[in-house]
């Protein structure tokens, strides 16, 4: 490109670029470095604790193109936006020419410099998520003439780990848990190399300098190191017996996919009966011949992120030589991912099958990163141990994505996806929002954006408890957030709640289900007023009662429950969470009473002909509970009414996992479902409206006596959700509807509802970034906190004012 000429009549102007977003850890400075250069401009590029700095001089023209290019051309990973830019002009190409005007900077350097790190201020600058491997190392580590040849820990500026090894901002090495490892003299010459994209990678190392792999038996005893530890595992692998293996951001369990044995002993030693397992399938090509991939779905797997996707399978019973029946029975769909790292490719190359790589932990803990703390809370379930020697500073387990009409939808938010921000308009007070019980994720605020933190799992273990301990506080620490707002769920007996009340600061609670929509809402870039769908299984009402099938008016300030589901009698609490048919007995009894429990009742069936398995004396308690509402909560769960209907149906009647039921309405609904629709009724000439599910209940219990097929039923009772959340909508008349809540992380009942909608007119809205589910609550809890204490500032603002004026208004005489 030819340059343009400066000379002494030259107009130059100063530009200075402020950028958000993720700049850092990405290749973005040298990439920047190179394109400055090459249009001839002079200044520098900076990394600061709030972002990248970009000073540059030269004439309009070469900044109008420097600029476009910044965008055009940015690196894969980059992901900014400009968030102050500032111009300033003078005349003349030399330092003696007339000045800038005031508020130019800097000093600005005769070439263009990459300047160290500026650690000062407050810490908002985005941290990188952990990336998978990228193609130019992948090369690299299968050359035989290449340094890193089978080297496992291999990165550069557009791959490896970042958010699970940075322990303070911003992102520098010595910030870093790789500081512990010297860079040789080759390494460095990388690293201080501006042409070389492992220019200020800060995970750069190889064979000479950086981690290793060490082989341990179930004794703790060393079995081999480097590349030897690497190929005892695939032996053991290959055995059948089950290595725990530690990767990017946490260990993983591992058996050959295709051992029935290996998997069912895995199983009963993690203590996870029906749960689906996770797969690592060696290839994409590999993953095809098992499954229908999609070219959206093609993308998931390769993308820098790499989580797993659900797929759907060709037959399970094309899939059961490949796949043990053991890794998702009954499931249609199966969790796959591609090797992500160097490690697991290099495993996987010469193994060439798929294992399963499930999280390293006891069922419901927290997955292990540590190496003792793996040898110790993983005896007696692995066999064999491949371990490394980098510190990994938080677990990050992996994502999990499916494709639900037509774009991605996370259900679980972790490596590949955390810790990137949701960037709302308006500056937060400092805050942390600490989620909820299930699925917990934790929140802080840095500037204009919520920083999500990775999945850390249920509250209801003390493993998992500590977990969430340890995030929050590295969270907080990492962003040196010290919150004037503690931010929690509604509900008194979490445990998140009751961490909130300890802090000594000022709380704000939220409901649960008003969470659930504003989590969407801030997903989708709306502030309100929107009708909001929050479908789920438990949430603390604001009447105090257990709600999930609700329809709410609401903003990001406050909502008015404008509809909900027919309440039941939840029979005994959570324990109905556990056991469907205990859902199914609450919704038979709050339309026929005492009359179901009655041998010889003039019903058209008996109660003990539906499969539900409860003996003559449990059948006398449950009444007396119910009859007295003794430990039977009133409930409008949407959730719940899916499992009553599983249960009704005999599809389950204990859940071995949370969703179990309602998940096998989803898997046997047709390929090609009929448009048929039970009878149903919205009730009350005004708010709140009531979806009365019993007309269709009703229908369902003749369809089972007569032999209606399970996925009849299932399509039909999907249907009649959906027509009965556009009914509602309707009465309602608001044109914007928004879905949350987990009942719409099943596909069916998402894109039936979107197809709905939009034919009826109306603007359907639904998650894309963070889930559906309750891993999204902290940020729906952050975005509603925030807007009531801007809300308060105004009030003391306008308080304020009106006192001054008062007080003036009495000094004058008044």
């Amino acid at each position: 490109m030819s340059m343009l000429k400066i000379n002494d009549r030259t107009t130059l102007t100063r530009l200075r670029l402020t950028l958000d977003g993720t700049a850092q850890g990405v290749g973005f400075r040298p990439f920047v470095h190179r394109l400055a250069t090459e249009l001839g401009l002079q200044g520098f590029v900076q990394n600061t604790a709030q972002g990248l700095v970009i000073e540059i001089d030269g004439t309009k023209d070469q900044l109008d193109l420097f600029c476009r290019r910044l965008k055009e051309e940015k690196p894969p990973l980059a992901n900014f936006r400009i968030v102050m830019e500032s111009r300033h002009v003078r005349m003349g190409a030399r330092r003696g020419g007339r000045p800038y005007k005031q508020g130019a900077i800097s000093h600005i350097p005769s070439v263009f410099e990459i300047r160290p790190s500026d650690e000062k201020g407050p810490k908002i600058a985005h941290i990188p998520p952990d990336v998978g491997v990228c193609k130019d190392c992948l090369h690299e580590i299968f050359d035989p003439l290449d340094r890193r040849y089978l080297y496992p820990f291999t990165n550069c500026t557009h791959c490896g780990p970042r958010y699970s090894i940075i322990e303070t901002l911003p992102y520098d090495r010595k910030n870093t848990v790789m500081k512990i490892f010297e860079m040789c003299e080759d390494c460095r010459r990388e690293y201080d190399d501006p042409k070389n994209r492992r220019f200020h990678a800060q995970p750069n190392a190889c064979p000479r300098c950086g981690p290793r792999l060490e082989f341990y038996n179930e004794g703790g005893r060393v079995m081999g190191t480097h590349h030897s530890a690497m190929l005892l595992a695939g032996q053991m692998i290959l055995q059948g017996r089950i290595v725990a293996l530690k990767g990017l951001g946490g260990v993983h369990l591992v058996v050959d996919a295709r051992n029935e044995k290996a998997v069912r002993r895995l199983r009963e030693r993690k203590l996870r009966e029906e749960k689906p397992l996770a797969l690592m399938f060696p290839t994409l090509e590999s993953v095809k011949m098992v499954c229908h991939v999609s070219a959206l779905e093609e993308e998931l797997l390769t993308s820098p992120a790499a989580p797993i996707v659900l797929l759907k399978r060709k037959t399970i019973e094309a899939a059961i030589p490949v796949v043990a029946p053991s890794v998702a029975p009954n499931n249609p769909y199966l969790g796959v991912m591609l090797p992500y790292t160097p490690l697991h490719a290099i495993l996987m190359k010469p193994l060439g099958i798929p294992i399963v790589a499930t999280s390293g932990n006891r069922s419901d803990e927290p997955i292990c990163i540590d190496n003792e703390e793996t040898l110790a809370r993983l005896a007696g379930i692995a066999d064999y141990f491949l371990l490394h020697n980098r510190p990994i500073v938080r677990q990050v387990d992996d994502s999990v994505v499916k494709v639900v009409a037509g774009r991605p939808l996370i259900l679980r938010r972790s490596r590949g996806f955390a810790p990137e921000p949701v960037l709302l308009e308006s500056e937060l007070p400092p805050l942390l929002a600490v989620g909820p019980y299930l699925k917990n994720t934790v929140a802080v605020s840095a500037g204009k954006a919520v920083i999500l933190s990775q999945h850390i799992g249920d509250l209801d273990n003390q493993e998992s408890v500590t977990a969430f301990e340890r995030s929050e506080k590295s969270l907080r620490s990492l962003y040196e957030v010290n919150p004037d707002v503690v931010v929690h769920d509604n509900h008194p007996d979490y445990f998140s709640t009751q961490y909130a009340s300890r802090w000594g600061k000022r709380t704000i609670g939220v409901q649960h289900h008003h969470a659930h929509i504003v989590s969407c809402m801030a997903d989708n870039g709306l502030t309100g007023p929107v009708l909001g769908v929050a479908w789920d299984g438990t949430g603390y009402g604001a009447d105090g009662t257990v709600w999930g099938g609700e329809f709410l008016l609401a903003d990001v300030k406050s909502f008015k429950r404008v509809g909900h589901f027919r309440t039941f009698r939840l029979l005994g609490g959570d324990k109905a969470v556990h056991e469907p048919r205990r859902s199914a007995l609450g919704v038979l009894y709050e339309i026929y009473g005492e009359e179901i429990f009655k041998r010889g009742c003039n019903l058209d069936f008996d109660l003990r002909d539906l499969s539900f398995g409860f003996n003559e004396k449990e059948l006398g308690v449950f009444s007396d509970m119910l009859g007295k509402s003794l430990n039977s909560p009133v409930t409008s769960s949407a959730g719940r009414l899916f499992d009553a209907v599983a249960s009704l149906t005999g599809l389950r009647q204990i859940n071995h996992y949370e969703g179990q039921a309602a998940m096998g309405l989803e898997f046997v609904l047709p390929e090609e479902p009929a448009e048929d629709i039970y009878p149903f009724a919205i009730r009350n000439d005004s708010y709140p409206y009531i979806f009365d599910w019993a007309p269709m209940i009703l229908k369902i219990v003749e369809d089972i006596k007569a032999g209606c097929p399970k996925p009849i039923v299932s399509a039909t009772f999907h249907n009649t959700l959906v027509e009965g959340l556009v009914a509602m909508a309707k009465k309602i008349g608001e044109e914007r509807v928004v879905l949350s809540g987990g009942c719409f992380q099943n596909t069916y009942l998402t894109e039936r509802s979107i197809k709905r909608l939009r034919e009826e007119n109306f603007k359907p809205f639904w998650h894309w970034r963070v889930p559906p589910n309750d891993g999204g609550l902290a940020l729906g809890q952050a975005v509603v906190a925030a807007a009531s204490f801007a809300a308060h500032a105004g009030i003391q603002a306008v308080n304020r004012l009106f006192k001054e004026r008062s007080e003036n208004w009495i000094r004058r005489g008044g």
